[in-house]
Formats: C-alpha cells, sequence, structure tokens
C-alpha cells in the first residue's frame, strides 16, 4: 500500500512538473489564458496537468503539402543549405590553391639562389 502511494505521488509529481513547464514554455494555449492554466496545473493535483494535456496544449501544426503557403522553406542551420557549403567549397579550394602555390614559391627560393 505504502508502495502504490509512493509511486503515485511521484506519477503526481512528474505530472506537475511536466504540465508546468508545458505551460509556461508554449507559444501559446488553446481555450484558456495561460496564467489561468498554471493555476490549474498547480491546485488541481492530477487532474489539473492531465486536463493541460488534453485542452490547453496547442495543437501540432498539419505538415501535409510541405511548407505553408507563401513560406519558402529555409535551412535550419548553415550545414543544410547547399549554397552556402558550395561558396564555402570554391573559398576553401582557393585558399587550398594559393597556399600551394605559395609553398612551391617557397619551395623553388632555395634551388635558384
Amino acid at each position: 500500500m505504502v508502495r502504490s502511494f509512493i509511486l503515485l505521488a511521484a506519477m503526481q509529481l512528474v505530472l506537475l512538473v511536466l504540465g508546468l513547464i508545458g505551460a509556461l514554455s508554449a507559444d501559446r494555449v488553446r481555450n484558456l489564458p495561460r496564467a489561468l492554466w498554471v493555476l490549474i496545473v498547480l491546485l488541481v493535483p492530477l487532474f489539473g496537468p492531465i486536463a493541460y494535456y488534453l485542452w490547453g496544449r496547442p495543437l501540432p501544426a498539419p505538415h501535409e503539402g510541405g511548407p505553408a503557403r507563401g513560406h519558402t522553406a529555409r535551412p535550419a542551420s548553415p550545414d543544410d543549405d547547399p549554397d552556402f557549403l558550395r561558396t564555402m567549397n570554391t573559398e576553401q579550394a582557393r585558399r587550398d590553391r594559393e597556399l600551394l602555390a605559395q609553398w612551391e614559391r617557397e619551395l623553388q627560393k632555395p634551388e635558384d639562389e
């Protein structure tokens, strides 16, 4: 009996923390203002976080058919952008060629002297 009480208390605590973090970090919430969801999560044990996840958490945006109309898909980082990688490749190749030419000139100097 004590073990089940401890397990339920731990589950309630985890739900409370996750519900509170979810309500405070969401860009927007549904059905009620954010402050009211935070109060519900804090003051209504067990059912407050469950209610937030069922009715307060924002619905995920549909991803059917690619990006939304009028929006172009942008790379998340420079490594995902093929144009950026292409310019890096040409800049790096140019620097490598210049460095190689400099080394060849330095190797030719002692032979000429």
